[in-house]
């Protein structure tokens, strides 16, 4: 994906996320990266995504609190 695409992604996926709502924003999320994971042909690359974005999360949390 070319950066010009990753925006359009990008502003996409804020543009449902504000139209879902905050009550609907987790399973929403959920249910776009269950659809991104079954079109990945490299689940170790998913696997290491999962545990970056959990990282970044835990560190986010731990400097917030």
């Amino acid at each position: 994906m070319n950066p010009e695409e990753l925006d359009t992604s990008y502003t996409a996926l804020c543009k449902a996320l504000g139209e879902v709502g905050q009550q609907n924003s987790a399973l929403f999320l959920a249910m776009v990266s269950l659809s991104l994971m079954s079109q990945s042909d490299a689940p170790n690359a998913v696997l290491q995504m999962i545990a970056e974005a959990r990282l970044q999360c835990l560190q986010e949390t731990a400097r917030a609190g």
